[in-house]
Formats: C-alpha cells, sequence, structure tokens
C-alpha cells in the first residue's frame, strides 16, 4: 500500500488478503480527525479506505496489472468510528468481467458484526498498458488488435 502516496500519507496498511477478498486497517490519527470535539474520523478518510480495498481486492484477481478507475462507490456510514480505534476493511470483489469489477466492502472496529460502513462499487477495468505506463501509443495499438 505504500506505493500508493494518498494511502501511505493517511497511513493505510496491509493486513491479509487471499485471492478476491483483502483487509487493510487504518490506525487512528488525531490528523484524519473530522471532528475535533468528538475526535471522530472524516468521513472522506473511511471512504479512502473503503476504495482502497475495494481496488485491491480486485487486483487480487488480475492475471496482469492493469488501470482500474472507480465507476460508483455507494457508502453508506452506520455509525462513526470510535475515537482512538483503528478502523479495518474487508473487501470482496464477487465479479468480474472483461470491462468491469463489482465489490462489496465493510469498514469497522474491533467487531464486524458492528460495522462503521458498508459498500458496494463498480470499477472499470483499463489495459495492461495503461497500468504500466506505455502510454498512449501502446493503446492504441492494444486496441486495434
Amino acid at each position: 500500500m505504500c506505493a500508493i502516496p494518498h494511502a501511505a500519507t493517511i497511513g493505510i496498511r496491509f493486513m491479509q488478503g487471499e485471492r478476491g477478498r483483502v483487509t487493510l486497517l487504518l490506525p487512528y490519527q488525531e490528523k484524519l480527525v473530522g471532528n475535533r470535539q468528538r475526535g471522530v474520523l472524516h468521513g472522506g478518510v473511511i471512504t479512502s479506505l473503503v476504495d482502497s480495498s475495494s481496488a485491491l481486492s480486485i487486483f487480487s484477481l488480475l492475471e496482469a496489472p492493469e488501470a482500474i478507475a472507480t465507476l460508483d462507490l455507494r457508502i453508506d456510514y452506520l455509525r462513526p468510528a470510535t475515537p482512538g480505534m483503528p478502523v479495518y476493511c474487508t473487501a470482496e470483489c464477487y465479479r468480474l468481467t472483461r470491462e468491469i469489477a463489482f465489490t462489496r466492502a465493510t469498514a469497522y472496529q474491533d467487531d464486524d458484526s458492528q460495522p462503521v460502513a458498508y459498500s458496494v462499487g463498480t470499477f472499470m477495468r483499463g489495459s495492461s498498458s495503461a497500468a504500466i505506463g506505455k502510454g498512449d501509443a501502446a493503446r492504441q495499438q492494444e486496441v486495434a488488435k
């Protein structure tokens, strides 16, 4: 996760993974608090954790690196995260087609049966050339095939 600058900046860490499923950890940090009076993490930080977890669950199914883009990420915020505690997110890619990937994710703290947020996401798959930086010329050749 540290290879992704945004994930490294907010401190997201890889916990465990298997094919199609991943769990990431976001440690509690004062700099991520959205409500200083209550000490509650900002909702945008939870969104980043959910989006990163969902994307990584897709990457775990791919045979070669490729670009993906979030098309839709619906998140239901069920309760505020308890201040001072880390937030985990377990995501699963439950369907992968040639062009689209579908995910679901749960953000929680000490008990995954008491979620902070639940999400479903849709991601567009890109070409492997875009992911590895070959640029437009390589992409055009790939499309022409």
